[in-house]
């Protein structure tokens, strides 16, 4: 069988004759890739074993594919809603095949790019293709050739999960992954889940015309976050015609005449919900099947994915583990960091443990919803005592001259104290603003310096100065970039 690719040169001597690599990494997706990238950079081998589509999840079926299609729906949006005066617009019919080509050909582009071809940079890095299973925890079997490593590090991602409701396997469902092949929208669509994935699909489909309804378990959509942001949320989703139900209990899954029939629970009346298609957005499972983990002493969470400790460290000393298989936070970018830091703890002389202290996230619906830090509803678990400045978006003149107010920001401190603890946006460029308040919570940073600093006016950055003032200040009664 064949050993490593072509970028096996510096390394021949590694595959399988009993001299090890410094590193073994099971997956090619941004974890797996920011660790071989963190060994070469340490002068160390390693032989990464991708099964799969080189990339991963984010740049292949995730991240880069969902975002351009949310802005091509956008665009489309936009084009029939406007409050400008004086200008008539209308959202014409749309060519899904050329989207979704577009949007094949940014994958294509982005995986060759940013996976593919940096490889070439780093000679300490070889490939081989197939599915690894563990031998030993330092050795793994890929295409009946075994191969040695002084480490070995786990980073397989993960999958869209299918919850087990009676009859949905035979209903023919969409996921995250089918959802953006499709190469026409339907007519109708119901999405299962209230989630951040759910959300985006949900508008993105909407918004090229098709009948949406979300079926949300909990009492509210974003059921984690505070009530007065998935409240907004949730009103400015229905005002563009979602259809959103909340404490819906799953029954079975039939097939209809035109499509699809879920029978439910809705509080405690019985309901049937019809559409084209189902989409499932209920969560992710860790690919971790014939890997041999449990066998080599590999604990699992009750979750079903890799436990590891504070360092990355599984159960198993000398196994490491990254990326969405050892469950949340699943983003590319904590991805990539774990990947880098499991691989210096692995093969370095010290030893760091992750920081999620300052995690900044978005939800890229519209209004997009981003966050760091703890919000209202932590804070008070915790048992920490706040203030809290929240702005809507009517005070801030960017908005204002945009025609779009939807939304707030809110500022979270430590009582009676200058210390930022949490921040929520939720504003149309809301992503774009988060980071100000991440790196003010990362490096202490304090409201009252928010409050002074420089923000050039008709900006969004400057909403974040506005609700820091609002912590003293009425801003309603300032003029224009008082301090």
């Amino acid at each position: 069988m064949s050993g490593p690719s072509h970028r096996e040169k510096c390394c021949a001597s590694s595959s399988g004759d009993g001299h090890p690599y410094d590193l073994i990494v099971l997956g090619g997706g941004s974890a797996g890739f920011a660790a071989a990238i963190q060994a070469h950079e340490l002068g160390k081998t390693a032989l990464m074993v991708n099964a799969g589509t080189i990339g991963g999840t984010c740049v292949n079926v995730g991240c880069v594919p969902s975002k351009t299609l949310i802005r091509a729906a956008e665009a489309l949006h936009r084009g029939g809603h406007h409050a400008f005066a004086g200008i008539r617009g209308e959202a014409a019919p749309v060519d899904f095949e050329a989207v979704i080509r577009q949007k094949d050909e940014l994958v294509s582009q982005l995986r060759k790019a940013k996976y593919v071809d940096v490889l070439d940079a780093y000679d300490r890095v070889s490939l081989v293709e197939g599915r690894a299973r563990l031998e030993s925890p330092r050795a793994v079997r890929v295409n009946g050739v075994a191969y040695e490593g002084s480490r070995l590090l786990i980073a397989t991602g993960s999958r869209p999960r299918m919850p087990d409701i009676p009859g949905l396997a035979g209903s023919d469902p969409l996921d995250s992954t089918s959802a953006f092949a499709l190469t026409r929208f339907p007519e109708s669509m119901i999405v299962l889940g209230g989630r951040y994935i759910a959300l985006e699909i949900a508008q993105m489909f909407a918004r090229f015309g098709t009948k949406v309804t979300v079926l949300q378990r909990s009492r509210r959509i974003l059921p984690t976050e505070d009530t007065d942001l998935t409240a907004a949320l949730t009103g400015y989703l229905r005002e563009e015609g979602l259809c959103i139900e909340t404490g819906v209990r799953l029954r079975d899954v039939r097939r209809g005449k035109d499509g699809v029939v879920i029978r439910a629970l809705v509080g405690d009346a019985e309901r049937e919900f019809s559409a084209e298609r189902i989409l499932c957005a209920t969560g992710r499972r860790a690919n971790i099947e014939d890997l041999g983990l449990e066998e080599k002493g590999v604990r699992l969470s009750d979750q079903g994915e890799i436990w590891v400790d504070e360092h990355l460290q599984t159960s198993q000393p000398g196994i490491f583990a990254a990326g969405d298989v050892i469950g949340e936070p699943a983003f590319v970018y904590t991805a990539a960091y774990e990947g880098r830091l499991a691989a210096a703890n692995a093969l370095g002389s010290e030893s760091k443990k992750r920081d999620y202290r300052a995690l900044p996230w978005v939800i890229f619906c519209d209004p997009q919803v981003a966050g760091v830090g703890l919000n209202e509803q932590e804070a008070a678990r915790s048992g920490i005592e706040v203030d809290v400045a929240t702005l809507d978006l009517k005070n801030v003149p960017r908005a204002l001259a945009a025609r779009d107010t939807r939304g707030f920001i809110k500022l979270i401190r430590r009582k009676g104290s200058d210390e930022l603890i949490g921040a929520r946006i939720l504003a149309q460029e809301g992503g774009e603003q988060i980071m100000e308040a991440a790196l003010a919570i990362r490096h202490g940073i304090g409201v009252s310096d928010l409050a002074s600093a420089f923000h050039p006016y008709l900006t969004q950055a400057e909403g974040i100065k506005l609700c820091a003032q609002t912590f003293g200040k009425d801003v309603a009664k300032l003029s224009c970039c008082s301090a």
